[in-house]
């Protein structure tokens, strides 16, 4: 038999969106019983419910497909697709299933006082969960999650593959931090230490490809970056083939600026209001006065 049909197959199978494309997707995500919104990069669906738009941004989302970016069924539901193509997907119960046994009484203590009524979110020795009922000194809290048992519809559109590494790379950041950061590809010279053939090193001068990546003031008191950013960016060298990549601290001129005009003043007010030409005035009169007081002693030394 002939290889030629099955690796005309393999050749069909292997058209479309497939593992490791960078992808913009846009998408919609309800509960299949009740509707009741889950997520969604849509802005003005957002706003509908009733969500906080101010408090974080909604705009298409930059995946890889085959990382784990978005759940299994959706991204096996997109391999294949083309740029343009929508899509609909139900997921079985992405978030677990419904545990009864995670539902316990706890004493009520461990519960902030502005907590301990029905309905409150609540964490507990490292657990997340809600208040069910409180009577008395206990608590019945339930730490399933609150999606539990609940099958998701996925709606979604494919915007587009994402080629360029710069958006790669920002795309990758974004799914960690909510932060749009300033950045750029380099070619460095970097002198290196290199073991020869006869077990001696020696150094010698190698390219390497840099991303530089200004270190947003927000992105610096971020827990998940300064904890995981070695994790996070090795994902980036990886998934962008580079070699390196550089965080640099940016501090703005203009802070230190006030500062010192602040300082200005307090030298101006301390010195009685004179300006630098009083101050500079000042220190030769200082200077003068100092050679006089020299003359005089060395004049009384003689006379001695």
């Amino acid at each position: 038999m002939s290889d030629e049909p099955e690796a005309d197959t393999a050749d069909e199978s292997a058209e479309g969106l497939q593992d490791g494309d960078f992808i913009k997707l846009a998408y919609t995500a309800r509960t299949v019983e009740g509707g009741e919104l889950v997520d969604t990069t849509d802005e003005e669906i957002a706003e509908e419910e009733g969500v906080d738009t101010d408090e974080q941004e909604f705009a298409p989302r930059t995946i890889i497909l085959g990382e784990g970016h978005i759940f299994e069924p959706v991204e096996e539901d997109i391999i294949g697709k083309e740029v343009g193509d929508e899509g609909s997907i139900v997921v079985e119960s992405p978030f677990g299933e419904y545990d009864e046994d995670q539902v316990r009484t706890v004493k009520s203590d461990k519960i902030p006082e502005d907590s301990r009524y029905p309905g409150a979110h609540v964490d507990i020795d490292g657990e997340h969960g809600h208040v069910e009922t409180i009577v008395g000194g206990r608590a019945r809290v339930d730490f399933n999650h609150a999606l539990a048992g609940q099958d998701v519809e996925y709606e979604y559109e494919i915007l587009g593959e994402v080629t360029d590494r710069l958006e790669k790379a920002q795309g990758l950041l974004s799914m960690y931090f909510d932060v749009e950061l300033d950045m750029h590809l380099e070619t460095d010279e970097v002198e290196e230490e290199v073991e020869t053939d006869d077990g001696e090193t020696e150094t010698e001068t190698v390219e390497k490809e840099t991303l530089y990546i200004d270190q947003n003031p927000q992105l610096q008191f971020n827990q998940q970056w300064m904890m995981g950013k070695q994790q996070i960016l090795q994902q980036v060298i990886d998934q962008l083939d580079i070699d390196r990549v550089i965080v640099q601290e940016v501090i703005d001129g203009s802070g230190m600026g006030g500062m010192m005009g602040g300082m200005g003043g307090m030298m101006g007010g301390g010195a009685g209001g004179e300006d630098l030409g009083d101050i500079e005035d000042a220190l030769e009169d200082a200077d003068v006065d100092a050679d006089e007081i020299a003359e005089e002693l060395e004049a009384e030394e003689l006379e001695e």
